[in-house]
Parts: C-alpha cells; sequence; structure tokens
C-alpha cells in the first residue's frame, strides 16, 4: 500500500543552518544503494550474556530445546557506554548507560547524555533523527513493539524527543506526529487525561489518533482480528506495563503474537518497512532481581525473535538486527562458591515478585511470609531467618520485594551486584545482509547507521529536517511563572553572536542587538528598553523567548508539553 505524504523531498536545511547553527548528526550519510526492503530491529532490554545464558540453559533442562531461537545469528558484541552527564547534581562518566541513552545510540547513531531522548548533550540541544523517522520520511511503513510502555525510554527514541525520558506525555504527544504506522504496547495512562484515569494534565489524545486513522485495539482478541487493511494502528494493553509473562490472562497478548501482527499490518506497504520490537520487562525483572520472571521474559522475547526470523525467510528482502540497551542487575549464574546451579528450581515460582508485592507489605508474621512463598513457588522448608529477611526488606526501594528475590536468589544460586544497570558488553545477533556490517566488536551507534545504510534512508538529510523545526533547551521559570532561556548557549544555537564586558552582555544577529546591562539587568532590545529584566542565576544570564524572537526576526514558540522552541 503506497502512501502519499511519505515520499517527499526533505525541505529546511538552509532554514536550520541559519537558526540552529552547526548541525550534529550521525557519522554517515546512508545514501548507498539499499540491500535490503524491510528492517526488523529487536531489543532485548537489559538482556545481558547472563541473562542469555539462563534462558538457554532453562530452555534446554526444563523445556528439552538444545538452544534459543536466537542463538544460531550470533556475529559479536557492542559496547553501551553513554556521554558524561548529570546524577543527581554529580558529573557522572556515562560508562554505565541508562536505556534512554542507550537507545540514542542505536537508533539515531548519536552519543548523548542518560534520560535523553534522541536529542544532543548540549545545554540547547537538538534533536537526531531515528532509523524508524527517515524510513518513514522515505516512504516506508515503520512500527514500534513493547511489552513496556510504548512510551518508555526504547521504543520513545525512535519517534519523539525530550530532554528526560519522563516526559512520557509529550512522548504519547509526539508519536501523534510521528507518522509512525504501528504502536503496540503498554501505557495507555499516558494518552488519557486525569478526568479518564490516565496521567496527562491536558486532554485524552486516543480519539486524535483514530481522527488520523489508527485502529484502537486493547486485548489480544482485537489485535489477532486485525488484517493487513489496518494501515495504522495503536494497541494499548495495560495502563502501564504489559503484564510480566507469568501473570498474563489470555486477554494479553504475548511479544510474539504483537510481532507477528505488526508484521503483517507492515508489509502491506510495496516500499517496505522499518520496525523496532523491544523485550522490555527483562529489564524490569532483573531490577526486581526477579531471578524466574527474567528467564521468562527474556523467553518472551526469544519468541518473538522466531516470528520475525521466520517471517525474514520467507520473505526474502528483510534484514534483522537483535541487541541489548545494557545488562541490569549484575547477574551472576552461581554464587557463594558454590561450583552449581539449582536449574530444577527454576521453573517452579508461580508468578512474578511483583504480583505478590502489596502481599508481602501486608504480613505481620513469619508465618504470613513462609505461607506467601510456599504458594508461589512451593518451598515449603523456608527458615526463620529467611523469613525475617522478608519481612526486614533488602534495604532498597523494592523492600520485603527486594527481600523476597534475594532469598529466593539464593535458593536458585544466582546472585546480583544490585538493581541497577552495569557496564558490560551485549551480544549481538543478526540475519540478512546487515550481519557483514555488524559483526565482531562494534559500538551500539553502529546498529544504526548499518540499520539506515541496509535499507539505504538519511540519517543526515533527516536529522537536517528535524533540526529546522525545534530545539531542546535547559531553561527555568520565574518566581512569577515565566520561561527563561540561557542566553549564551541559546543565542549560539540561533545563530547569533554573544560578546560579554565589563558594563553589559550583548547578543547580535545581523543588524538586531539585545543587550543587558550587568549592573542593573535592564534590557534593551534594538536600542528600546524592554518591559522585563534579565534574571542571572550562577553566573548565566537568562532571558525569555520574546528576546530572541526579536533578536532573530522570527516567531519564536515555546511547546510547553515537549519543553521545546518551535522555529517554525
Amino acid at each position: 500500500m503506497k502512501k502519499t505524504a511519505k515520499g517527499m523531498l526533505l525541505a529546511g536545511l538552509a532554514l536550520s543552518v541559519v537558526l540552529s547553527g552547526s548541525i550534529v548528526t550521525a557519522k554517515d550519510n546512508n545514501t548507498k544503494k539499499p540491500q535490503s526492503k524491510n528492517l526488523i530491529v529487536l531489543i532485548g532490554d537489559g538482556m545481558g550474556p547472563a541473562q542469555v545464558s539462563a534462558a538457554r540453559l532453562y530452555a534446554k533442562t526444563r523445556m528439552g530445546k538444545e538452544h534459543l531461537n536466537l542463538d544460531a545469528y550470533y556475529v559479536g558484541q557492542a559496547t553501551t557506554y553513554a556521554d558524561k552527564g548529570e546524577d543527581g547534581g554529580k558529573i557522572v562518566s556515562g560508562a554505565v548507560t541508562d536505556s534512554a541513552s542507550a537507545g540514542t545510540a542505536f537508533a539515531t547513531g548519536n552519543k548523548t547524555y542518560n534520560a535523553a531522548i534522541s536529542v544532543s548533550n548540549e545545554d540547547v540541544s537538538k534533536p537526531y533523527a531515528s532509523v524508524i523517522e527517515a524510513a518513514e520520511m522515505s516512504g516506508k511503513s515503520t512500527g514500534l513493539v513493547t511489552t513496556a510502555r510504548i512510551t518508555h525510554a526504547t521504543p520513545a527514541v525512535y519517534a519523539s524527543h525530550v530532554r528526560s525520558r519522563d516526559n512520557e506525555a509529550a512522548i504519547a504527544s509526539q508519536y501523534l506526529e510521528s507518522g509512525v504506522d504501528v504502536l503496540l504496547g503498554g501505557g495507555q495512562q499516558f494518552f488519557l487525561s486525569k478526568d479518564e484515569k490516565g496521567k496527562r494534565s491536558d486532554k485524552s489524545i486516543i480519539n486524535d489518533f483514530t481522527a488520523k486513522g489508527y485502529k484502537h485495539v486493547t486485548d489480544a482478541a482485537s489485535l489477532k482480528a486485525l488484517t493487513s487493511k489496518n494501515s495504522k494502528v495503536i494497541g494499548l494493553f495495560n495502563s502501564s506495563h504489559i503484564a510480566y509473562t507469568p501473570d498474563r490472562d489470555a486477554k494479553t497478548p504475548s511479544l510474539a503474537a504483537m510481532t507477528g501482527k505488526a508484521l503483517e499490518v507492515l508489509s502491506s506497504n510495496k516500499n517496505g518497512f522499518a520496525i523496532m520490537i523491544e523485550g522490555g520487562r527483562i529489564d524490569h525483572a532483573s531490577h526486581a532481581n526477579d531471578f524466574p520472571s527474567t528467564i521468562q521474559e527474556t523467553l518472551d522475547f526469544d519468541a518473538a525473535v522466531k516470528v520475525a526470523m521466520d517471517f525474514a525467510k520467507k520473505d526474502g528482502n528483510t534484514s534483522i538486527v537483535i541487541t541489548a540497551d545494557h545488562e541490569t542487575g549484575g547477574l551472576s549464574l552461581s554464587r557463594d562458591n558454590i561450583y552449581e546451579l539449582n536449574i530444577d528450581q527454576w521453573g517452579k515460582q508461580k508468578h512474578s515478585s511483583e504480583s505478590i508485592a502489596n502481599t508481602l507489605k501486608e504480613a505481620g508474621t513469619i508465618a504470613d511470609i513462609k505461607k506467601i512463598v510456599a504458594a508461589n513457588t512451593g518451598i515449603t522448608d523456608l527458615s526463620d531467618e529467611e523469613a525475617q529477611q522478608i519481612l526486614d526488606g533488602d534495604g532498597s526501594s523494592y523492600g520485603r520485594e527486594g527481600g523476597y528475590n534475594a532469598v529466593i536468589s539464593k535458593r536458585l544460586l544466582v546472585g546480583w551486584a544490585g538493581h541497577g544497570h552495569s557496564g558490560v558488553d551485549v551480544g549481538v545477533w543478526a540475519y540478512g545482509p546487515i550481519s557483514s556490517k555488524v559483526k565482531g566488536q562494534i559500538d551500539n551507534t553502529g546498529i544504526a547507521l548499518a540499520s539506515a545504510e541496509i535499507i539505504g534512508v538519511d540519517l543526515k538529510k533527516a536529522t537536517a529536517q528535524l533540526q529546522s523545526k525545534h530545539l531542546y533547551p535547559k531553561f527555568k521559570v520565574s518566581r512569577e511563572g515565566a520561561v527563561l532561556y540561557p542566553v549564551q548557549a541559546l543565542v549560539q544555537a540561533l545563530g547569533g553572536k554573544y560578546k560579554s564586558d565589563a558594563a553589559a552582555v550583548i547578543l547580535s544577529k545581523g543588524n538586531r542587538t539585545v543587550s543587558i546591562n550587568k549592573s542593573t539587568l535592564a534590557v534593551k532590545v534594538n536600542g528600546t528598553a524592554a518591559s522585563y529584566k534579565a534574571d542571572l542565576d550562577n553566573g548565566a544570564y537568562y532571558l525569555p523567548l520574546d528576546a530572541f524572537s526579536k533578536l532573530t526576526g522570527s516567531a519564536l514558540k515555546w511547546d510547553a508539553l515537549s519543553e521545546r522552541i518551535i522555529l517554525k
């Protein structure tokens, strides 16, 4: 099915240079003749080498499978580090990434700071285009599928741009602008207003999607009923993340089911498609140190890999790349100097630790804890000391759930370094022509560059178009509620000049000027006194957007939801 609005030539490059200064982009232009019509990127969030090994051991011992579906396609490993950034006011090296910065790397080919969603690491950030956005602009169909919230970091980096991954309402709204054809996952709360039990402070936006031709589905049955005639789909299967594999009911689709339907819908476009599919809850189970659920989520992801591989082999014109954004939890297979793994017990937990977290909180005695553990795991010989450890919690935000997982992990003879990410390299698997471009030891940015090249889309050109439209500045809000912007960083991003002497700061662009009196903070715009003063904070000057509009001669606007400046 050919699209009418996606094959247009990109415009606005000259305006981008004038308003935004130099353009920060991926290193390669990616304009070589495409070797594949379609691209499938599969991301196991938090899926480090130990998570993969654990799933394989379980599959072999408990399921009679010698190998995981992805095993045959292993080609190498990727580094995951991020740029330097801030964490709680402290500068951190970026050696340990989060999903946002890692996702930005393998979606756009650029490094950035932790928490950034496809924007550059600057006081006034510029957006980076992803391979999905470049594919969308080239006339291909596009999709995002995840077991996490669809507004979570990994899907977000492919079709939205914000300084902070926590701005999920903005991410949802930007999806509406993005043109992405298939959106499947959790996160309905960020599409609904607070009046409709959502988290948006403005309005519900699902009707805006349906008005643009999206079919809205909410359960496995309605997903299954879709056909290739439904060219646009938004499927939201839970308010937050999709339930863990052991906790799902018949109404909740598996990642494999979502993958199969997404491929069916997208493959109707004769120009091809690009899609990202995420096993998002491998990460969450590992954060919680819930080892049995980690295995089940990894197997759920591996089942989706099979669906994708089956499609690619039948299609004959599809490249697949599989990787992870990082490892989570510092998982070790064996512990306490015991050269053994209690694999026979790995599959006996009935439900995730998340599902019993509230019940654990309500427990009042050791006897209560023993009863809860026995019901969920079949462990009937829990000691008083183990039960007390669960009652006491593990000292983290997970509380008693963390204590429960610590006790169960020790029983299973696995260990965890903590509840956060680690900096280890992650695996890379691939199928089709892309395989030769991601083999061996690579950086995660190489995933994006290879992805764009293999389907013949231009990241640099797509990024130029985005940068002609928006800037993403750091900002502050005055006591009066006015939004103020960093003077030096923003004027330079807008292509102007910044000069500071003993008496004044002078901004200029062409024949226009804005001056700040350093003693009084009085402002003059083109020689005329302004009605406002500048703000001085830790040696940096701030001004409202009106000053920059008059300096550039452009009607700059502030998008409060996405916290970005609209250039045109």
